[in-house]
């Protein structure tokens, strides 16, 4: 039985989870805390929205992760408060959990940049909730769509607005147009494709952002292929019900506006008391604690390093996990804390069937090996299955990513839920989301 420090950890994502598996391997006793019984992993949720995976194959459940994870035990619960002095954190229940040392760890939210509108309709894609949302809105409106009569049809097309050329905008968008390309002429004969029309805007001058500029060509050729109404340069001004009004004045009837175009630390955040930086984050100094703070730690998303930003990517977030797992032992042990080195590996992000982009770090190289098409897509297929939690979602994911790929364009896009009209679930409250 483990009988070091007794570790709180805050957030069971990337960051949360790296450090909890650590933290017990390094003898703490661990207390994993999330307002979900299960980690969502994050990088699938667009598949899940286009109804190409399953939510049970990239969830999974924290009460397993912790039963084969000796030293964790998981509390399901929304976080409260935080009290440094009394070393507790309180649950929003009236539970308190004591602690020797405080790991947070619980992401961020969708940005909506405080637009008009934005709030109210459109579609974030953050969280597993979000993503079933994303998918219901999007059938139910091809139901509605092909429900109307044919010369209504005929007179009216169909627009899908994807706000955000990052790797979620890119993903989604790539996603929604092969669906248009090659599951609608299956699943309803019925429709012209070509009235339905898929809009991707970025509001910078180019998508994917943090890539080489070779590979944020091929991006935008790719997308362009595939379709895809690219608007680069061009910002969200407000969305009304059913209309997305741009920043130069134009406007798109829509009702599915899904909104991948930044993200932003939760507003409880503030009520802890810590010194935020940039996006609301908690700052963080170069051994990773909380400024001002000897006994907690942040990592990921929720957290900035000063004088050093990282990417909001699963990398940084996975390796500032495991590192604070390192410093708490060393203080246990009363060693010196270590400064934090973050080794970039690279960073993938996938367009569609046969086609996605990589950058990968090579030992002996100053610049990381940059590719293309197929072999890269291969490579984001293989990474994502390999870091998805527990060998049956690994098989699950597989399966289902594998019959998409055999069946393509028969049968490709029939993992369904409830039709309903495009809604936004309740979000912004969490107090431990992943």
């Amino acid at each position: 039985m483990n009988q070091g420090p007794h570790v709180v950890v805050i957030g069971a994502g990337f960051a949360g989870i790296q450090a909890s598996r650590a933290l017990a391997r390094e003898g703490c006793r661990v207390t994993l805390v999330d307002r979900h019984p299960y980690n969502t992993f994050q990088p699938l949720l667009y598949q899940v929205a286009t109804g190409g995976l399953n939510p049970g194959d990239i969830t999974y459940s924290l009460r397993n992760f912790a039963g084969k994870n000796p030293g964790v035990r998981f509390v399901c619960g929304n976080v409260g408060g935080i009290d440094p002095a009394a070393r507790t954190v309180s649950l929003d229940d009236g539970r308190e959990i004591g602690y020797d040392y405080l790991v947070l760890g619980f992401g961020v939210t969708a940005n909506f940049f405080g637009l008009p509108g934005v709030a109210e309709h459109a579609l974030p894609m953050y969280t597993r909730a979000q993503a079933l949302a994303c998918r219901d809105a999007v059938f139910g409106r091809l139901e509605h769509y092909a429900a109307l009569p044919e010369e209504q049809r005929a007179a009216t097309d169909l627009h899908i607005v994807v706000v955000g050329g990052g790797a979620t905008g890119v993903e989604m968008a790539g996603s929604l147009a092969e669906m248009r390309s090659t599951g609608v002429p299956n699943m309803y004969p019925e429709l012209d494709r070509k009235r339905i029309r898929v809009h991707l805007i970025e509001a910078g001058p180019v998508l994917l952002g943090p890539f080489r500029h070779d590979l944020q060509e091929y991006t935008y050729d790719e997308m362009v292929k595939r379709d895809v109404d690219v608007r680069l340069g061009t910002s969200v001004a407000e969305i009304e019900d059913g209309r997305v009004v741009l920043s130069g004045g134009e406007v798109i009837e829509s009702e599915i506006v899904i909104w991948g175009a930044g993200v932003a630390a939760f507003d409880w955040v503030r009520s802890l008391g810590f010194e935020l930086g940039r996006g609301g984050r908690i700052v963080v100094d170069q051994m990773l604690r909380v400024k001002g703070q000897d006994r907690i730690f942040a990592a990921g998303d929720c957290s900035i390093i000063e004088d050093q930003a990282l990417p909001q990517l699963a990398q940084p977030a996975m390796q500032m996990g495991v590192h604070i797992a390192g410093q708490i032992a060393a203080l246990a042990r009363g060693d010196k804390l270590e400064r934090f080195e973050y080794w970039d590996k690279g960073t993938m992000a996938t367009i569609g069937r046969n086609a996605a982009v990589a950058e990968v770090a090579v030992p002996g190289r100053n610049k990381p090996v940059a590719f293309t098409g197929f072999i890269a897509w291969v490579a984001w297929v293989a990474v994502h299955l390999f870091m998805l939690l527990g060998g049956r979602n690994r098989v699950g994911a597989m399966i289902n990513l594998g019959f998409r790929y055999i069946a393509w364009g028969a049968n490709t896009w029939n993992i369904v839920g409830d039709l309903v009209a495009p809604r936004r679930p309740a979000t912004g409250r969490s107090r431990t989301e992943d």
